[in-house]
């Protein structure tokens, strides 16, 4: 076996035992009571037990025997997750523990494993400003496991991003509803409306990830930086106290507009910084979804 591919499976082994590890202890359960039980079917009427729900009681058969009966149901729950991944040049960008590339690796592998431990089917659409790789919806760890390798060694062809594009196939792709992560740090051209389209039809649910210095400047003094997506490079003086004012400020006004956008379209949204754990604002959104339900 190739140096490379041994050390590409290490790799999707590390990722699965920490991920797994997660989605087993905390994020099953979660995801379940977020995403699930939506679709009830009605399957029979049992005995009244301690502990069952009040508003599970069928008063009409309670009535006829005198006696408290439940309804019980099925639930009608295989649910597709689509994974749509920002793969563009700035996604290279980390100056914390981590890349964002590499967060947005373990997050679809998180959700991955929560999803296959429901019995649900995964897909992914790799983005940058076209769509790089499509991978069918289908179940299993094997499937999982071939989506964490592509996660990890994915090359895009291209180092643009446009979400517009992604959720456009997307929309275009998946015919039936599914509940869709998108992941990006969403610095791409207008896409509220593609957004709004694509919600109407599906769950969708978007993931900002970000890199702290990309929205405060540390005084470095003179530094070179260059653009992931164009390849420019520019040097910035970091010392100047109003250029980092001015950074923050736009990155502010950026991410104001970004949260009218998702707000606007009906669309669940969280950010995660590259310097934090993404299982407390993750826990946090599915616990917001399922208070909702």
């Amino acid at each position: 076996m190739a140096k490379d591919t041994k050390d590409l499976l290490k790799k999707v082994r590390k990722i699965e035992i920490k991920t797994k590890g997660l989605s087993n202890h905390l994020f099953s359960g979660e995801y379940h009571s977020a995403f699930k039980g939506r679709g009830m079917a009605f399957s029979e009427v049992r005995e009244y037990q301690l502990g069952d729900e009040i508003r599970t009681i069928d008063w009409n058969v309670t009535a006829r025997f005198n006696h408290p009966y439940v309804k019980v149901f099925d639930e009608e729950r295989e649910l597709t997750v689509m994974l749509l991944m920002d793969v563009s040049g700035s996604e290279n960008f980390g100056t914390q523990n981590q890349q964002k590339q590499d967060l947005a690796t373990e997050l679809c592998a998180v959700l991955a494993f929560s999803a296959i431990q429901n019995n649900d089917k995964v897909g992914v659409i790799f983005f940058s400003d076209k769509i790089e790789k499509f991978i069918p919806p289908k179940k299993g760890r094997t499937h999982i496991l071939m989506i964490i390798r592509e996660l990890i060694d994915f090359k895009p062809a291209n180092k643009g991003t446009d979400v517009a594009v992604a959720l456009k196939y997307f929309t275009g792709v998946i015919k039936k509803k599914c509940t869709a992560f998108i992941m990006s740090d969403f610095i791409s051209p207008g896409f509220e409306n593609e957004l709004k389209i694509a919600n109407k039809k599906h769950d969708i649910i978007a993931l900002r990830l970000y890199d702290k210095h990309e929205e405060e400047f540390p005084n470095l003094g003179l530094i070179p930086m260059q653009d992931e997506e164009t390849g420019q490079v520019m040097w910035v003086n970091t010392a100047d106290a109003e250029v980092r004012r001015a950074f923050s400020l736009e990155a502010h006004n950026r991410n104001n507009a970004l949260n009218d956008t998702f707000k606007r379209s009906g669309v669940d949204y969280t950010s995660i910084g590259t310097h934090q754990s993404y299982v407390k604002p993750l826990m946090t959104l599915f616990k917001k979804r399922e208070s909702r339900r």
